[in-house]
């Protein structure tokens, strides 16, 4: 099971804060980054409860590219869910299946909780490489930032016994996945309307695959030779 970094992106509830600290201390996770939050006072540490330590060892950071450097695996959490292919950015797993799917994997994976009011932004959740979403009733499936980590937390925790599986790629290998998609594309001149939603899709795709760093290494070299074969043709020409 990788390491686990919470990261609450503006939020705009001291006491909130608090709770997910809480929270955190319950399920044996001590990481917390704060991206521009509100000041945090007497609430905060009165929801912490026993999770004061999280509390003030969390990190606060101006960007939410800060909060996210390093991570193997960054999950957004949403309330808003889609069953459409052509909505891709919206489309969502829950946490018991992130729980198993992140099992085998090393490293670190951020879980991203948004704003109190409206969540996590497009441009956030294009930098996710999964959406998470906690089934719940169709007429109320907005939980409290607090209520929300708890749960995803708790199914993280509880999948902790499961066995480890062949190693995954790590986040720095999937980024050179993700530039050898980006040199194929600009080698074949794809449709620049079209680019940054392949990209995004790609990184979903890759993100719920969690791919082994053998399959990391077939894909690469799948991508590379596929470019490099495509920019010989071209300098013939």
């Amino acid at each position: 099971m990788p390491s686990i970094r919470v990261v609450l992106v503006e939020p705009k509830n001291e006491g909130n804060v608090g709770a997910v600290a809480r929270a955190m201390r319950n399920f044996d996770v001590r990481d917390l980054v704060l991206v521009d939050p509100c000041p945090l006072g007497d609430e905060a540490r009165k929801r912490a409860m026993h999770g004061i330590d999280v509390l003030e060892r969390a990190r606060t950071v101006e960007r939410l590219d800060d909060a996210i450097r390093e991570s193997d695996l960054v999950v957004g959490t949403s309330g808003i869910k889609t069953e459409s292919e052509r909505k891709f950015a919206r489309i969502a797993i829950s946490p018991r299946d992130l729980a198993q799917r992140i099992g085998p994997m090393g490293g670190t994976v951020a879980l991203l909780f948004g704003r109190e009011d409206d969540g996590l932004h497009d441009g956030e959740l294009s930098k996710c490489d999964l959406l998470v979403t906690i089934p719940a009733s169709k007429t109320y499936p907005i939980l409290n930032v607090s209520h929300a980590a708890t749960l995803v937390l708790y199914e993280l925790f509880a999948a902790k016994a499961t066995k480890k599986g062949p190693r995954t790629a790590s986040g720095l290998e999937k980024e050179r996945l993700h530039d050898a998609l980006t040199a194929l594309l600009e080698a074949t001149k794809y449709p620049a309307h079209k680019d940054a939603r392949t990209r995004i899709m790609f990184r979903r795709l890759i993100g719920r695959a969690a791919p082994s760093k053998w399959e990391f290494h077939a894909l690469m070299g799948v991508l590379q030779r596929a470019t490099k074969r495509i920019q010989r043709l071209e300098t013939k020409r």
